[in-house]
């Protein structure tokens, strides 16, 4: 036995470490750009889109701004534009009145959006799904709220948001693999 595990005799063996998977260090997976592979789609200005509330949202950027102005002219012509880039433009115009309840529906509208483009797309849902209980950080310097933040200290709302998904997601296909079981056992 002491042969099989690369010990010279049994007492050898006694001081042999056999690391526990539990106290390896948490990697932290940092993402910002739709182009970086494979976390760029995480970034809201992925192409991933998805329905939601009766209309194709052509990236997560182009619902969250959209949702900024619900019921307006303006909501439709961000959800219409072209580039993600374009609809953070207007979505950030100062000169269009903001809905008065924004600060405290804004973390569910991206939740919602999130929720609702990795459901659609199944590749990009086990990316998310392989980062295991790794932290995710939006890496930016420039949005203390969402990412980051220029001291690293942000908070970092949407790599939040993105760990949540990934634990609803997995309980989801957790309960919908025990559901299947039973099916199957009746």
């Amino acid at each position: 036995m002491a042969s099989e595990l690369g010990c010279r005799s049994v007492d050898a063996c006694d001081t042999v470490q056999i690391p526990d998977p539990r106290s390896e260090a948490q990697m932290t997976i940092y993402f910002y750009g739709a182009d970086e592979v494979p976390y760029g789609c995480f970034s809201n200005f992925s192409g991933h889109g998805f329905d939601l509330d009766g209309h194709w949202r052509t990236t997560s950027e182009h619902y969250f701004q959209a949702q900024k102005f619900p019921g307006t002219r303006h909501a439709e012509l961000i959800r219409r534009t072209a580039t993600p880039l374009r609809a953070a433009e207007l979505g950030r115009d100062r000169y269009r009145p903001l809905r008065r309840d924004w600060e405290r529906v804004k973390n569910d509208v991206m939740r919602r959006a999130v929720t609702a483009k990795f459901t659609a797309h199944a590749d990009i849902r086990a990316i998310l799904l392989d980062t295991g209980d790794e932290e995710i950080v939006e890496d930016t310097s420039t949005d203390h709220y969402w990412g980051r933040g220029r001291s690293g200290t942000g908070k970092n709302m949407l790599g939040r948001i993105l760990m949540r998904t990934r634990t609803q997601l997995r309980a989801d296909l957790t309960q919908n693999a025990n559901t299947q079981g039973r099916r199957q056992r009746r």
